[in-house]
């Protein structure tokens, strides 16, 4: 799970239950999918790399700061580290974390300070918002509250963030880490993106963590860089499992990890003290409402009907990623509005399920017909859609609803489906060849044959081909003994004559 902060920040997205009004203003952005970039307005814990962990060689970057380098600030004249000492020995006390002193922890502090001012007040002014809903969901699971400054880390608290590495949402999670903590995933909905579920889903994933290793500093690390990483930074470290004395066996991500999180801990609870002041606090946990979905619907459809913003509904619901609630079976689907669209929205509702004919949504082919011999056409080199459409005297939206074909892409050897009526194909010149001369003989499956080997064996004969002739659209094993009908030509039985000699 790798952790990113993005160059712009956009506002949250919403939540569930409300009772005041909401400032209308405050939802026209659109919150789509934004990648990171190597200029973050928070930090990248790559580049922060402490001075007992980096060699004298290493260039200095922004947030690097050499050992002797003193602070300077109007806001915190007489910040000794004495004081720092005080101040995180009081925090120490407070929270089931390891709050200690060390040169390492100051120094990030003092960056930050330094260099990131102004994004820490953006920052303490997003958390407003967004620290609400993840501390409820993190005493719901009895976990320690202070691990709301872990979405601080990594994401900067953008519900749409997206890594490099394919990590998204508030939590960024991988792929598969999202799927096993049961955040649904597929080409219409993203629920990483979804501020409750993703957060109900880090909360369960953090407390598995802690069950396997016992110490919140390597649940920690190991959020960031996987269980396995730091079992392995144990075992090199001599089986100690103080994360200060094997950091430096861990990825170099992760060995600033823990200390970007500590740093965000104080500088959030002394805030006051280092003069950081919310940006604005516009928005509000309590400003939303949620309802469940009957079916299928799309942002468009609700816009025009309901009139509400498409900057809103995207902001509102950044887990549906292409605009569509799709209606899922088994699944209860949700949309999230403001409450002053909320009640527009439920006198529209029953009027947009009934407008089928404008969902913005690829329509599943009606006929799509089996491919056999007597109807289909085999793509040949250079062959277009447009070409075999008008060498069939068919339309373009008949060939592509026939065979079930979303985009332009066709592969040589490739059989489309050029007819609805039971008769042979007399078209193109291999084609005809084939179909006129054609002859079969049976071969019979062996141990560790495939249907790639298989036609390199006859000759190269396509494996679609194969599939067609022995009805096996949907099989990938072959069963030995199985006996297939294969194509005989001049190559495939010269071919035959030569292995059997």
């Amino acid at each position: 799970m790798k952790k990113i902060l993005l160059l712009i920040f956009i506002l949250p997205s919403c939540f569930l239950n409300s009772q005041n009004s909401f400032p209308e203003n405050q939802w026209e952005f659109n919150n789509k999918p934004v990648m990171a970039t190597s200029d973050n307005l928070w930090m990248e814990v790559t580049s922060l790399q402490p001075a007992d962990l980096v060699s004298n060689s290493i260039e200095a970057s922004l947030f690097q700061v050499s050992s002797n380098e003193g602070f300077q600030g109007a806001d915190n004249e007489g910040f000794s580290s004495m004081l720092l000492k005080e101040q995180l020995s009081v925090l120490n006390k407070t929270t089931p974390f390891k709050v200690y002193h060390n040169a390492t922890l100051e120094r990030f502090i003092r960056v930050y300070l330094k260099d990131r001012r102004e994004y820490l007040n953006r920052l303490i002014g997003k958390s407003e918002y967004y620290f609400p809903m993840i501390e409820q969901y993190l005493d719901r699971y009895d976990l320690p509250l202070e691990l709301k400054y872990l979405a601080v880390v990594e994401s900067a608290l953008n519900p749409v963030a997206v890594s490099a590495s394919g990590a998204k949402g508030l939590w960024q999670f991988m792929y598969g880490t999202g799927n096993e903590y049961g955040l649904y995933i597929d080409s219409f909905v993203d629920e990483r993106f979804d501020l409750i579920k993703s957060t109900m889903a880090a909360c369960a994933y953090l407390e598995s963590l802690y069950k396997t290793f016992g110490d919140w500093d390597l649940a920690l690390a190991a959020y960031n860089s996987g269980p396995g990483n730091v079992r392995k930074a144990i075992r090199r470290a001599g089986g100690t499992k103080n994360y200060w004395e094997l950091r430096s066996f861990l990825p170099r991500e992760t060995s600033s990890y823990v200390p970007a999180f500590y740093a965000t801990m104080y500088l959030f609870t002394h805030a006051d003290f280092h003069n950081l002041k919310p940006e604005s606090k516009e928005t509000a946990y309590h400003w939303t409402d949620t309802i469940q979905i009957k079916g299928q619907l799309n942002f468009d459809l609700i816009q025009k009907h309901a009139g509400i913003p498409l900057k809103t509904l995207r902001t509102c619901n950044p887990s549906y990623k292409k605009d569509i609630i799709p209606a899922i079976p088994g699944r209860k689907m949700h949309l999230t509005l403001p409450l002053n669209y909320m009640e527009q929205f439920i006198e529209a509702e029953k009027d947009l399920y009934l407008i089928k004919s404008e969902l913005n949504i690829v329509p599943k082919p009606k006929k799509v017909i089996a491919i056999t011999e007597m109807n289909s056409y085999i793509v040949e080199p250079g062959d277009n859609l447009n070409r075999i459409a008008s060498k069939h005297n068919i339309s373009l939206e008949k060939l592509k609803t026939w065979n079930g074909l979303e985009n332009n892409f066709l592969i040589s050897g490739q059989r489309l489906v050029v007819t609805d009526k039971e008769r042979v194909v007399h078209t193109g010149s291999n084609n005809r060849k084939r179909l006129k001369h054609e002859k079969y003989q049976i071969y019979k499956v062996g141990y560790g044959d495939t249907l790639f080997k298989i036609s390199r064996k006859f000759g190269n004969i396509p494996i679609s081909e194969l599939r067609t002739l022995n009805d096996l659209e949907n099989v990938n094993y072959l069963k030995p003994g199985t006996e297939l009908k294969i194509r005989t030509n001049d190559t495939a039985s010269r071919i035959t004559r030569g292995n059997k000699s």
